[in-house]
């Protein structure tokens, strides 16, 4: 009962935060889009273990780091690289966590998908990067290594944990394309909705992998 209040307290908080941040509404901001992250990272915290502790610990640290990674992001002076790094770590540890169990997986069927999505999504946002070009590009590498160790994971061992954690992945890669698409190459009145409600799925769905 205790992860469904908490989830249920991740919708309210998502909506209020998302809602605020179309109004203007500066401090609801500051309170909901952390708040939203720390009660995910108290559903992974609580939640009856599905898999190893070594693999809770790993996602609670890349769920932390989202956390850093949007309070800079929120802040009103551009603290774009500080937040971009922060996901970047997140990102990194979340790829240690799917990989953690049953090493680092390589297979065809899995490798290529994961790198024509970063292939595409550089090949779309590189023209528009400017002196951003090399901060993109790690980005995208990193973010393609996720998919694609959360796709092996689920191919070696699938499981309800393992069909969880590719979810958030894939809810994670679509977030930050069109955050970057937004950012980068044109900007849309509907880009937060997408960006805000995909990135908390993600962030719910690896939460609850653990």
């Amino acid at each position: 009962m205790l992860i469904y209040g908490l989830t249920l307290c991740v919708i309210i908080s998502a909506v209020l935060h998302i809602r605020a941040d179309y109004a203007g509404e500066r401090v609801k901001t500051y309170i909901f889009k952390p708040l939203t992250v720390i009660c995910i990272i108290l559903i992974c915290m609580l939640k009856t273990p599905g898999g190893s502790p070594t693999y809770r610990y790993i996602i609670l640290t890349g769920l932390l780091l989202s956390l850093v990674g949007d309070i800079f992001l929120m802040q009103p002076t551009d603290q774009f690289i500080k937040g971009l790094a922060s996901f970047l770590l997140a990102h990194i540890c979340y790829i240690i966590g799917f990989s953690s169990v049953r090493g680092f997986g390589f297979s065809i069927a899995c490798f290529i998908p994961s790198m024509v999505f970063g292939g595409i999504m550089l090949t779309i946002l590189l023209p528009h990067t400017g002196r951003m070009k090399i901060p993109v590009i790690v980005y995208a590498t990193v973010i393609a290594l996720m998919l694609w160790q959360a796709l092996e994971r689920w191919v070696g061992m699938p499981a309800t944990s393992s069909l969880y954690a590719l979810t958030g992945a894939l809810f994670f890669v679509f977030s930050d394309t069109i955050l970057a698409y937004n950012r980068f190459v044109k900007k849309f009145r509907a880009a937060q909705l997408v960006i805000l409600s995909t990135y908390y799925c993600a962030q719910w769905w690896i939460g609850m992998s653990v």
